[in-house]
């Protein structure tokens, strides 16, 4: 049995957590050491009582490792563990920090330069335009967007780096054979498909439930030098990880929003806490360390007129710019009248946007910039 097959059948245990066997195998040296152990052995390390060690030493008895690197093998996946180029190299300093990551798609070690996006999975239509500015030009600067690909701010995040052409980090808090939620199938497979990742630290046929969302957070705050809160109100799991995040050492942005209104009553409290306000993607980029200039997106961004030579477009964004009027058109409209496929639609409005060409309306209704 390989190193990293060990490392997986400890973390398939039930009812251990990473905290307990980061002590075991701090005690015994690695994972293939611990599943030796004895019973004995085993109890002589803080948290490890009679039944937990009864339970690692007859590992075998309690998972399926032949049927969980079959099932990683036929969905394409693999496993990304400790010591390998693309680990981030935050975890290391985590006491909690997850024990390897289930990766559909790859993660670069370019994605070590990584900013979070978090926010509320109800939104208005100024929290996913803002989620979809600031991921737009933070990818296009060349950082990694991560994000939970929940419904909401998550999917506006994830939406907005591929619109910059940039990469992006899913972060689930299931397991990737029970992807949550379901809707985000289409939006998973486009970050798989060459932009980044979808990962999780769960085996593969776990369920979403209370307690493993908290568990994600922690690798979303743990993972990016900087997180962004976009929109939440006073009491959400936005602001949790936030909190981790700075607790952590990391750099926490929130953006500001109307004081009447309680969507953005999170994100206002954590800015009168010490959060540092921001309007424009560079205002992040000013707290970070710079990245190299090859790191930036080979997509353009740049303000252009509202009435440009359609030379300067790619052919994508001439049909769908060609369905644009003063008047509002519905994002079906668009779809039926270019004649391309909802997901190219989306990121090319979104193009749009970033070149104020296009500009979105209330309930998916888009206008000409005027």
């Amino acid at each position: 049995m390989t190193s990293q097959e060990s490392l997986l059948a400890l973390n398939l245990l039930p009812g251990l957590g990473p905290i307990r066997i980061r002590r075991l195998l701090d005690r015994f040296g690695d994972a293939e050491g611990v599943l030796r152990a004895r019973e004995a052995q085993l109890t002589s390390v803080n948290g490890i009582g009679p039944e937990s060690a009864r339970v690692i030493h007859t590992w075998e008895d309690h998972v399926d490792l032949p049927g969980e690197l079959s099932s990683i093998r036929s969905r394409g996946l693999s496993l990304l563990t400790p010591g390998h180029v693309a680990w981030p190299a935050a975890f290391d300093h985590l006491p909690d920090s997850p024990l390897l990551l289930y990766v559909w798609g790859e993660v670069q070690e370019r994605d070590t330069r990584a900013l979070a996006i978090v926010g509320s999975r109800k939104t208005t239509h100024y929290g996913r335009a803002c989620a979809r500015k600031f991921s737009f030009q933070l990818a296009h600067a060349g950082f990694t967007i991560i994000s939970g690909l929940a419904r909401g701010i998550d999917t506006a995040a994830h939406e907005g780096a591929l619109a910059a052409e940039g990469r992006t980090i899913a972060v689930l808090g299931s397991g990737l054979g029970h992807l949550y939620p379901p809707e985000n199938m289409a939006l998973a497979e486009r970050i798989a498909n060459g932009h980044g990742a979808v990962v999780s630290e769960f085996p593969i046929e776990t369920r979403p439930d209370t307690h493993t969302f908290p568990q994600r957070n922690r690798i979303v705050a743990g993972w990016c030098e900087g997180l962004l809160v976009v929109e939440c109100p006073s009491r959400s799991g936005a602001l949790i990880t936030a909190n981790l995040a700075g607790e952590y050492g990391k750099h926490v942005f929130s953006i500001p929003g109307g004081i009447d209104r309680p969507s953005s009553e999170g994100c206002n409290e954590l800015i009168r806490t010490g959060a540092i306000l921001v309007t424009e993607g560079s205002q992040v980029l000013n707290e970070l360390s710079p990245l190299p200039p090859e790191a930036r997106s080979a997509a353009p961004l740049h303000e252009s007129s509202p009435h440009p030579d359609n030379a300067h477009l790619s052919e994508d964004e001439s049909q769908v710019f060609a369905q644009l009027s003063g008047e509002e058109c519905s994002m079906d409209q668009i779809i039926e009248g270019s004649g391309l496929p909802a997901s190219t639609v989306a990121a090319t409005l979104l193009r749009l946007e970033m070149k104020s060409l296009a500009r979105q309306l209330p309930g998916s209704y888009f206008v000409k910039s005027s």
